[in-house]
């Protein structure tokens, strides 16, 4: 999961828009338009990460289409010390937003 998370946070361009999303959907579950408006990010650009996101295993999703909600796996959730240190590595906020 390490070497995933710094793939997917630390090691690319990307890292910062993704980890934001990751820490917005702990907080709570979103579709993709309302994190679009939450993190003031293009829906395209969250829709972008959103793929990037589920297609390894950070988050996954229930319902369809515009009302498809975004989850954390639990995988995520049981990791999500491993994230928050690869950011303060990776020298990306580690405040939160």
């Amino acid at each position: 999961m390490r070497q995933l998370l710094w793939w997917l946070i630390g090691g690319s361009r990307g890292g910062e828009n993704r980890l934001r999303i990751v820490r917005t959907l702990h907080d709570r579950p979103m579709n993709t338009n309302q994190l679009s408006e939450a993190l003031e990010l293009n829906y395209k650009t969250v829709q972008h990460h959103l793929e990037v996101l589920e297609e390894n295993n950070i988050v996954t999703t229930q319902g369809d289409n515009y009302g498809k909600m975004y989850f954390l796996t639990d995988q995520m959730t049981n990791n999500l010390d491993i994230l928050e240190e690869i950011a303060e590595q990776a020298e990306l906020d580690t405040n939160g937003d």
